[in-house]
Parts: C-alpha cells; sequence; structure tokens
C-alpha cells in the first residue's frame, strides 16, 4: 500500500482555482493550460493537507479517503507525471 498522499479527483475538472496550487510548500500540485484540472506529485506530497483545506470545490482527498466512484484519479494523477507503466507523461487534456 503507497503512503499516504493526496489526490485530485473529478470536482477541480473545468474549475482550476488555484487556491490549492498557492499553498502547496513543495510546488506538488502542478497542472498546463491545455489539462481541465491540477494534478498531485505524489513523491512530491508532504501530506501537510494545505492544499485540501482550502480546495474551493472540495476536489482534493487522501489517497485513503478517496471517494470509490474516483479511484481512477490516483492514476490520471500520476499519469500526469508520467510515472506509470507506460510512461506517457502529461497528456493534454488529462
Amino acid at each position: 500500500m503507497p503512503r499516504m498522499f493526496y489526490v485530485i479527483a473529478e470536482p477541480c475538472i473545468g474549475v482550476k482555482d488555484g487556491a490549492c496550487f498557492d499553498v502547496c510548500p513543495t510546488q506538488a500540485i502542478q497542472t498546463t493550460e491545455e489539462s481541465t484540472q491540477y494534478y498531485i506529485d505524489a513523491d512530491l506530497c508532504i501530506d501537510c493537507r494545505a492544499c485540501e483545506l482550502v480546495c474551493p470545490v472540495s476536489a482534493i482527498f487522501s489517497y485513503y479517503d478517496l471517494p470509490e466512484q474516483w479511484a481512477g484519479y490516483t492514476e490520471i494523477n500520476a499519469r500526469f507525471f508520467g510515472k506509470t507503466k507506460g510512461g506517457a507523461g502529461a497528456a493534454a487534456g488529462v
């Protein structure tokens, strides 16, 4: 089981408020202009919870509290950073 980290899920899509990015002390939260949401790099996340507390749409969850219907967002966040078996990296619109 992975160490605890945070995942940005579906409620972020189309919102991209940026409050999470602004408070992240390790720059673990990233996006691109083409992407529809922000993403968290699990390798950089220090589990400080700052992003979760400021998210205006409640899109950020600890890995262990991620609702089942959004379980796929763990993989979506990893894929953005090219950290899956495919290593595809940040694809537009991911």
